[in-house]
């Protein structure tokens, strides 16, 4: 994910797999940290979260500030996995 600014929709996405087999956990959860430390919790059984397909999902992020952004997806159940990573969101210059 490179060229994000504020203001910009990032799709964050995780594949649930199980022995190379995408699989649907029980519970999912998506937790994201923006740059001045507020964690927000989304979940799939609260409608936030969209499933694309078996063992897919993903969750439409609208950057509000720049800085890093931390995420991580929680599977629990079927699938006990958890999936992170962190994206650089740059000011706009125009």
């Amino acid at each position: 994910m490179d060229n994000l600014n504020v203001g910009d929709v990032v799709r964050l996405r995780a594949v649930f797999t199980v022995l190379n087999v995408n699989t649907d956990p029980t519970t999912i959860t998506l937790q994201v940290q923006n740059p001045s430390g507020t964690t927000t919790s989304y979940t799939y059984a609260g409608t936030q979260v969209t499933k694309e397909g078996t063992g897919i999902y993903y969750y439409n992020l609208s950057v509000s500030e720049a800085g890093w952004w931390v995420y991580q997806w929680t599977g629990t159940g079927t699938v006990e996995v958890v999936q992170g990573n962190k994206i650089l969101v740059k000011e706009r210059l125009i």
